[in-house]
């Protein structure tokens, strides 16, 4: 993430929106965690985080593109989707997971997060086109 970050020639307080690859497992949601407030500092207290993976499962090899298109989908509607059943989150994982609605917003920037079996992992900044 901080990476994709300073690859992009922005800020962490410029990112808006978080599609996390959250799991809904207790390593990888926390892991997650740690290292969003490790890359966002004071900024991940305030950041708009959800895991898509609530609402269609772990799509496996698909996973990275669909949850890539919803985070572009985000920012051209203007709505965080929601992690839905987030009833009982760990206490260690105490972000701003925008539990079971979506929220009307304003998206600039959205990040998209896609960790993959073996250390293949991904991380995508796209940002709002202006004309």
């Amino acid at each position: 993430m901080q990476l994709a970050v300073k690859d992009a020639g922005m800020k962490p307080a410029d990112i808006d929106y978080i599609n996390a690859h959250d799991t809904s497992t207790p390593l990888n949601d926390i892991y997650e965690t740690e290292a969003i407030k490790k890359v966002f500092g004071e900024h991940s207290k305030s950041l708009a985080v959800s895991s898509t993976k609530s609402m269609t499962g772990h799509l496996l090899g698909a996973a990275g593109g669909v949850e890539a298109m919803i985070a572009i989908k985000s920012i051209y509607e203007g709505v965080i989707p929601p992690t839905i059943n987030l009833d009982n989150p760990d206490p260690q994982c105490d972000l701003d997971y925008v539990p079971h609605r979506s929220r009307k917003e304003d998206i600039e920037t959205a990040m998209s997060n896609t960790f993959g079996f073996g250390g293949a992992n991904a991380v995508l900044i796209f940002k709002k086109f202006k004309k």
